[in-house]
């Protein structure tokens, strides 16, 4: 099975002891390409810097919600600046987080949003959405760039919302959270979601899939949401691993 973990964070401190030993495995364990996307600047330049010594490794850079105290115009010139990188393919993770109460203001949040949507678009550049317990200001935002193209990382909203994201043109990703006892909402989206709209991905370190939930995630677990979907699905876990991995590779501009 070749796959595409389409968000994985080995900038994270997690793999500060053999960030680069768990890199080089990939591609004997079957994971073909890796997205690792940014969430302040200096995570973002990790991210090109890790895209720079594995061929198989991209990046993007971008602001997260729960990062984004302090974000001004000099942030903005540094990530245009990092997307000027061959090998940075969109702009993320930017989005909104409502879950921590610590987070910056919500009208922050959505005004340092907008921009980075704004950049992307100057850019022609896709994005990558962190949306926590922000579904409509989330939505609501998209809405107000029609020219930028997306997906949802993580994807936790409603089908309802599915559907509006699928007629505007946006993908859907899907992490190891599929993989637990109450993903009952997720897996009714995927039954109902386009195979070409679907991404898979692993937030590693995070949201590690059964069996191996409680420890580190790494790209070496993706294999494990690409079968959960064949199953919700009725298909081959070949079958999704491939149009997922072509989904990607079309979606982040990848050749070959």
């Amino acid at each position: 099975m070749r796959v595409f973990d389409t968000h994985a964070h080995y900038d994270s401190g997690a793999f500060n002891g053999d960030r680069m030993e768990v890199l080089a495995s990939m591609p004997e364990k079957g994971v073909e390409l890796i997205l690792n996307p940014g969430c302040d600047l200096d995570s973002s330049r990790t991210a090109v810097s890790l895209a720079e010594q594995f061929p198989y490794v991209y990046a993007a850079v971008g602001v997260h919600p729960s990062d984004c105290e302090g974000f001004d115009g000099h942030t903005v010139e540094e990530l245009r600046a990092l997307a000027a990188h061959p090998k940075v393919r969109a702009v993320g993770e930017i989005g909104l987080d409502y879950y921590w109460k610590d987070n910056p203001p919500r009208d922050f949040q959505k005004q340092v949003f907008h921009t980075q949507m704004e950049l992307a678009e100057e850019l022609s550049l896709p994005v990558i959405i962190h949306d926590r317990e922000a579904h409509q200001d989330c939505l609501e935002v998209v809405k107000c760039h029609p020219k930028v193209r997306g997906v949802y990382h993580c994807y936790s909203g409603s089908l309802e919302d599915a559907k509006v994201l699928v007629k505007l043109g946006w993908m859907l990703s899907f992490t190891g959270v599929v993989t637990y006892k109450n993903a009952r909402k997720s897996l009714e989206v995927i039954d109902w979601l386009p195979m070409d709209r679907i991404m898979i991905e692993t937030d590693s370190p995070y949201l590690t899939p059964e069996p191996f939930r409680g420890k580190r995630n790494d790209s070496g677990h993706v294999h494990l949401v690409a079968e959960t979907i064949a199953r919700v699905k009725g298909m081959d876990p070949e079958e999704v691993a491939r149009i997922t991995l072509e989904n990607g590779k079309r979606f982040f501009g990848i050749d070959g």
